[in-house]
């Protein structure tokens, strides 16, 4: 995960732009909703904007 610069930890509430690389690739589309999940618990959850190869 790659967070904007200045910009160190994101609390809840706060929206962002950020660009995050997969582990293991998997098909992606613009649009598209996604959660964020650390121990079984979701952190965070967002849209894809942009799709970079």
């Amino acid at each position: 995960v790659e967070l904007p610069e200045g910009v160190e930890m994101v609390m809840p509430g706060d929206n962002i732009t950020f660009t995050v690389e997969l582990i293991k690739p998997i098909a992606m589309e613009e649009g598209l909703r996604f959660a964020i999940r650390e121990g079984g618990r979701t952190v965070g959850a967002g849209v894809v904007t942009k799709v970079l190869e």
